[in-house]
């Protein structure tokens, strides 16, 4: 069973007093869980320190056992592209690229063809409600499709952890239901979610909550 764990975290951008002081927890699979607390208290910080692309100040993290959070930047990227997923607040499309392009761009980080995976993204797609011909590119979609396609994009690999970033922040009803009800699919997978969130109706609907 996977499991996700925070031990001891610190952290302080250079020159900054500490946003996140001693902080512990571990996330169990199956489970979404929120992280909640007012603008500055470190909840988007606290996800890009579990998803690797910070390192703490002091302490570590896990997954599955294995510390990783003091690895090489080599090695980090790889588990990113392997093990995690990344559901950011404004979606982070490429506007240069389809769609269907943006949705498989984890392959090229694990030395994947992106055409083996190409009908699972067109599932992806029909699965979160994204009614739109795959060539189109991020510029001529909404905002609230261009978030179902940053989720498709996240759950491409199948990656055994999901970080999302106030992913509901600014959609409409329709498509904050159909991000949330993906992350909550997924997770029922056996795989851990976390959501960064403003939200009282998106913790309502998560399994735990850490309020920071």
């Amino acid at each position: 069973m996977t499991t996700l764990e925070a031990h001891n975290i610190t952290f302080a951008y250079p020159g900054g007093n500490p946003i996140l002081t001693t902080w512990s927890h571990t996330f169990t699979a199956g489970q979404t869980t929120a992280i909640t607390g007012p603008s500055g208290r470190g909840k988007s910080t606290a996800l890009y320190i579990l998803g690797l692309l910070l390192t703490p100040t002091t302490g570590h993290v896990t997954l599955n056992g294995q510390t990783l959070s003091n690895r090489p930047d080599h090695t980090r990227s790889w588990h990113r592209a392997h093990h995690f997923g990344f559901v950011f607040q404004n979606a982070e499309l490429d506007p240069t690229r389809t769609l269907a392009d943006n949705i498989l761009e984890s392959c090229h980080y694990r030395n994947e063809n992106p055409a083996t995976r190409h009908n699972h993204a067109l599932h992806l797609m029909e699965r979160y409600g994204v009614a739109l011909p795959p060539h189109r590119r991020p510029g001529q979609i909404s905002g609230g499709q261009a978030q179902r396609v940053a989720l498709c994009r996240a759950l491409i690999g199948d990656p055994l952890v999901v970080l999302a970033d106030e992913p509901t922040g600014n959609l409409d009803a329709q498509s904050t239901t159909a991000v949330i009800n993906g992350l909550k699919e997924h997770a029922a997978t056996g795989r851990i979610v976390i959501i960064s969130t403003h939200s009282p109706d998106v913790v309502a609907q998560c399994d735990t909550h850490i309020d920071l």
